[in-house]
Parts: structure tokens; sequence; C-alpha cells
């Protein structure tokens, strides 16, 4: 396995153990489709939020946040259409974004952008 793929499973790992510590009940991890895959959906209350996790090694080219432009949120929408086509929801979806920073020295930096687009 390349080390760019267990920095996303880390990533993905810490940030479902920070939403169930936040009261979130995780849904599905890694639901994929041809279109694609959405990392995390999960319920928040009566919310069906889906989340979009970036992990990074650092922040030295911008932070992970700023990988999720008008592209990635447009397939990330597609995407949700098409889970919820097949598990119909009833009450808000909402999209959250969640940033993990990997330093080489210290603690992994997490932020979550609940409702980010």
């Amino acid at each position: 396995m390349l080390a760019k793929d267990q920095l996303g499973i880390d990533g993905e790992d810490l940030a479902a153990r920070h939403l169930v510590a936040a009261g979130f009940a995780i849904v599905r991890r890694n639901w994929r489709c041809p279109s694609g895959e959405i990392d995390i959906i999960a319920r928040d209350g009566g919310d069906l939020v889906i989340v979009e996790v970036k992990t990074r090694s650092s922040s030295g080219y911008g932070g992970p946040v700023e990988a999720v432009n008008y592209r990635k949120q447009r397939k990330l929408r597609e995407l949700a259409t098409l889970w919820l086509h097949e598990n119909p929801h009833r009450g808000s979806v909402r999209f959250d974004v969640i940033s993990v920073v990997y330093p080489k020295s210290g603690f992994p930096q997490l932020e979550h952008w609940r409702g980010a687009f």
C-alpha cells in the first residue's frame, strides 16, 4: 500500500472517531458506485450528513479543505443523489468537510466544517 493511501485511511478513521465522539451515528463508510465514492455517510440528529474527508501530511500547498473545490462539491452532490435514490431519507441533507493534517511531529490536526457547502 502506498504511504499516501495509508495517510487517507488514517485520516478517515480519525474523522469517523471524531464524528462518533460528537454524537453522530455512522451509516456507511466508503460507499462506492461507478460514479465515485462518498467517504462517510452519517446521521446528526435528523440530518443525513455526507462527509468528505481530506487528509494531508502538511498544509504547505494549502489546507486540505481547499481541495474540495466546485467540481468536487458538484460530484458529491451527484453521489449523494445516487445514494438517496437507493436509500430514501426524509429530512435534511447536509455536506460537511473534515480536514486532517498529520504533521511530521506532533498530533494530527482536525477541523470539521459543518454545512461546508
